[in-house]
């Protein structure tokens, strides 16, 4: 076929492109863009005119603020108002699957090749299975100990405030996801110690709220924007979209281990359905749980029909085999919230325990099983900044995939540190690190099998010990 002195792994690539091409081609995106932009033109906008009050012609001449006038003052230049990202620089992406070409796929294509083919190749190779259990608190906190942040392990990765992040499960390779407020994906390649190790993709039109790689195959990086879910499948280098919707997406978790359906929350309070299996972009099912809003669902980790919904001072347990359009209640309310609730996750081991952040500055830990309250406890030196909105909060809590009783949060003590706690309430270990870390780290992930913490703060920079 003219290939032969290739490897195997370059004709499959070379095919790969190929059919690529020709999906894209088929497509036909660029006559789409111009009739849509055609349809746009011709829309006229009805504006109301207001009527120009009457000029009085005796009027005294009123005094005017320099400062709104923006007149220099005495000679002393005005502070230069930074320019902020309009309509025009980030545009909305097109409805349907998308290329997998990065923003600055121009200046640096064969670096962006190497970090997709790593993805790629990383998530080709299969991790070790064995039961590693969950280690003792010593043992756990010499490995914390162990933990260090140094300066090539810090890069600005996304543009704006990090909303969510996924750490690739590979222990050979560092690989990390950033979303951030404008819908932009940074891919960091930490492993590679290069400058030329991240790149930002635009799949999503708004803020990315959440992001899993799939448990089942992580060549596929799920992402979830105000409007949309999509799927980065880097296999095909393409961005399919999997569910749309005029309701405002907040979070999602899967439902099963092959990661085929999920189960999405909305910030009007509503959880959805999503079976990536049928055709179309809808969901199987809405359904009203009776919450003015839902700010994260996630998933039990053994029992996978029950999931758990935070929203302003609610958080249940349902469970989705029972769920309908209306009238639906929850198996059980972890009750005694006052305030807005950031978010609420089960333990990763066993489900039995379930930690939340509430706006009244209490970290919560409930006993999912008799669903009783084991500890509240307020963190003095850490006041969390929760809001009636929908931003991500600083001080989400988040489990140690390794550890059944341990869990980790932003804190806003000084010097900026991320705290781990042991679900007794013991402080167990604050990372921070006086040169290098001066920033609140309000999205953070940890790695599912190495001791490896990722930190993401409101300037789109990561932090990797």
């Amino acid at each position: 076929d003219g290939y032969s002195h290739l490897s195997a792994y370059e004709r499959k690539r070379l095919k790969n492109i190929t059919e690529n091409a020709k999906f894209f081609a088929a497509l036909k995106l660029h006559e789409s863009a111009a009739r849509l932009n055609q349809i746009a033109t011709k829309r006229q906008s009805h504006v109301t005119k207001r009527r120009k009050p009457k000029k009085v012609e005796d009027e005294t001449a009123r005094r005017r603020s320099m400062r709104l006038l923006r007149v220099e003052p005495l000679d002393i230049p005005l502070l230069e108002t930074p320019a902020r990202p309009g309509a025009e620089a980030y545009p909305q992406v097109p409805v349907g699957p998308l290329p997998m070409v990065p923003e600055d796929q121009v200046e640096n294509s064969k670096w962006t090749e190497a970090l997709l083919s790593t993805w790629m190749r990383i998530s080709e190779l299969k991790a070790d299975d064995a039961d590693r259990g969950t280690p003792d608190i010593k043992r756990y906190q010499e490995s914390l100990s162990s933990m260090v942040l140094s300066e090539e392990n810090i890069k600005k990765v996304v543009k704006a405030r990090v909303c969510s992040m996924a750490i690739h499960p590979s222990e050979s390779t560092i690989l990390v996801a950033a979303g951030d407020k404008w819908g932009h994906i940074g891919l960091w390649n930490v492993s590679c110690r290069s400058e030329e190790g991240a790149h930002i993709f635009i799949p999503h039109s708004f803020r990315v709220n959440c992001m899993h790689f799939s448990p089942c195959n992580p060549a596929h990086l799920l992402s979830l924007s105000d409007d949309t879910l999509r799927c980065g499948d880097v296999t095909r280098a393409v961005f399919d979209e999997i569910c749309r919707s005029e309701e405002n997406f907040s979070s999602f978790d899967f439902l099963e281990d092959n990661a085929s359906t999920a189960i999405v929350g909305h910030w009007d309070g509503d959880v959805a359905v999503v079976d990536r299996r049928t055709p179309g972009l809808s969901s199987e099912l809405s359904a009203d749980i009776g919450f003015r809003r839902t700010r994260t669902v996630h998933v039990h980790p053994v029992n996978k029909q029950y999931f758990l919904a935070a929203g302003s001072v609610d958080v249940c347990v349902f469970d989705v085999r029972y769920l309908k359009a209306k009238g639906n209640k929850p198996l059980s309310s972890l009750t005694g919230h006052t305030k807005s609730v950031a978010s609420a996750y089960f333990s990763p081991v066993t489900g039995s325990r379930v930690v939340t952040v509430c706006a009244d500055d209490k970290l919560r830990i409930f006993n999912i099983k008799n669903v009783q309250v084991l500890l509240i406890f307020k963190k003095q030196s850490n006041k969390m900044k929760t809001h009636e909105n929908s931003q991500p909060k600083p001080g989400w809590a988040i489990w140690d995939p390794k550890q059944e009783h341990c869990f980790l949060v932003g804190s806003m003590a000084q010097p900026r540190q991320i705290q781990v706690f042991q679900d007794t309430g013991k402080l167990l270990h604050s990372f921070c690190n006086v040169d290098f870390l001066g920033s609140v780290c309000s999205i953070n992930v940890v790695h599912p099998s190495q001791n490896i913490l990722v930190g993401g703060n409101s300037s789109g920079r990561l932090h990797v010990f």
